[in-house]
């Protein structure tokens, strides 16, 4: 099947080197409320986000997913202006996040006069098949989330709406969990809901060192996003590096896709100058190519089997190919 970018449709096969996460822009609801702090003009971000992909496009890559759901300052026809001026494929999604920090009052009243899972199950269809307003920009990929060590019963809602649209349009679902939690969850749920576990991809399993979870993940036949590289303060690289050689060794590295979570530009301010300065010396999509693919090497891991983790991996997870059993 072919995969959906915002500036067309590909085929599998000339996706190519490619970052399973990462975000042009993102706004936390109520970013508007600070009209001191609103952020950088949109032709500054314009210039950030083109610097970044020129970078990227440097290191050979040519594809990349930016998941960023609806309720998170999301805006395809931004992203497509960059994708066109770059010439770089990118993948947006639709989709909702999680309980504390999406766009939960908005639903939350709505369900007052109707099921909100009709509702969200239509907007997600709508925006896989249609697109995203009257952008004409199709999402090529579904975002859900959890919180940390539960799922509201918000987010099991956004979670059966997500698996209704992925079985009706056959669309992959990529997630957002924290501190390595509820990954088994969110997966026993979709696939209850009808979704192949191999259109999953649990993201930030790498937020825990937790052999057996992952496994587990491996096991029930999803991907896993190590996809929060350059972020240390939430967990260390030293370990997701270690987390993901012992994945490889297992044989799971056909399961396993790579990212950072960067974000280029943000609305408004929710991070001091000073820190988000210092945060973007490694916290980029450059990272995992520059210092973590030689920790990688001096582990032992071969540069086919890395080669995987970008290549090869995106293209059979958007390609719906059925991964092997795992012992």
């Amino acid at each position: 099947m072919n995969i959906q970018t915002v500036t067309g449709e590909i085929a599998p096969n000339d996706l190519g080197r490619t970052l399973m996460h990462e975000h042009l822009l993102i706004g936390y609801p109520g970013w508007e409320s600070d009209t001191i702090n609103s952020g950088g003009s949109t032709e500054e971000c314009f210039s950030i986000c083109v610097d970044q992909i020129e970078e990227m496009k440097d290191l050979g890559f040519t594809s990349m997913l930016d998941p960023c759901p609806n309720d998170l300052g999301r805006d395809v026809e931004f992203i497509a202006k960059v994708a066109q001026k770059t010439g770089f494929q990118i993948i947006c999604a639709t989709g909702l996040y999680k309980e504390a920090e999406g766009g939960v009052p908005y639903w939350n009243f709505r369900a007052n006069f109707g099921s909100t899972v009709d509702a969200m199950t239509e907007l997600f269809i709508r925006e896989l098949t249609e697109g995203v307003g009257s952008t004409g920009v199709r999402a090529g990929i579904i975002k859900v989330a959890t919180g940390p060590g539960a799922m509201t019963d918000y987010e099991r809602g956004i979670f059966d709406a997500a698996a209704k649209a992925a079985v009706e349009t056959g669309a992959p679902i990529t997630t957002h969990t924290d501190r390595g939690t509820m990954g088994d969850l969110q997966q026993r749920v979709l696939v209850e809901g009808g979704v192949p576990a191999h259109r999953i991809v649990i993201g930030h399993s790498c937020g825990t060192s937790d052999h057996g979870y992952h496994l587990g993940i491996a096991r029930g036949g999803s991907y896993l996003g190590f996809d929060r590289f350059g972020i240390d303060v939430v967990h260390p690289d030293s370990e997701r590096v270690d987390a993901l050689v012992k994945l490889i060794r297992a044989g799971a590295g056909d399961r396993v896709v790579v990212s950072h979570d960067s974000v280029w530009c943000w609305r408004g301010r929710p991070f001091p100058p000073a820190v988000a300065a210092g945060m973007a010396e490694v916290w980029n999509p450059t990272h995992f190519s520059r210092r973590i693919v030689p920790k990688l090497e001096e582990a032992g891991v071969s540069g086919e089997q890395i080669d995987a983790l970008i290549v090869e991996n995106p293209r059979r997870f958007f390609a719906g190919d059925k991964l092997s059993a795992l012992a």
